[in-house]
């Protein structure tokens, strides 16, 4: 992982998640005001979609610290200097980027969406 990609991924979250948000809830309130019942895919959607992006998130950070690791004791031993702070934009870039990777889809996704 690269610091623009975490770059990325985290402005990602910063700017566009709340844009999701807002257009989820403006379609709860619309169900809501118009009696129609509210659309259960879009909200076990929701659901499901968080559950699925932690998961990842844990797996790809406990792959990069194990990466991290390895590649630090591999460096001792070959009498380097491991640098911490590459590996921890790995590790952060690996937690971010299963939710960065949604968000971006829902905002294409819901974007496109007419009311």
């Amino acid at each position: 992982m690269t610091p623009r990609r975490l770059r990325k991924d985290a402005s990602t979250l910063w700017f566009q998640a709340p844009f999701v948000m807002a257009m989820r809830i403006h379609e709860m309130q619309m169900a809501a005001l118009t009696g129609k019942s509210q659309d259960t895919a879009e909200m076990n959607r929701m659901v499901t979609e968080k559950v699925m992006a932690t998961a990842e998130s844990a797996v790809a950070v406990n792959m990069a610290i194990s990466r991290a690791a390895f590649g630090a004791a591999m460096q001792m031993m070959a009498g380097g200097r491991p640098s911490a702070q590459k590996a921890g934009e790995a590790i952060a870039a690996a937690a971010v980027k299963p939710y960065g990777k949604r968000v971006r889809s829902n905002v294409r996704r819901l974007s496109r969406k007419k009311t």
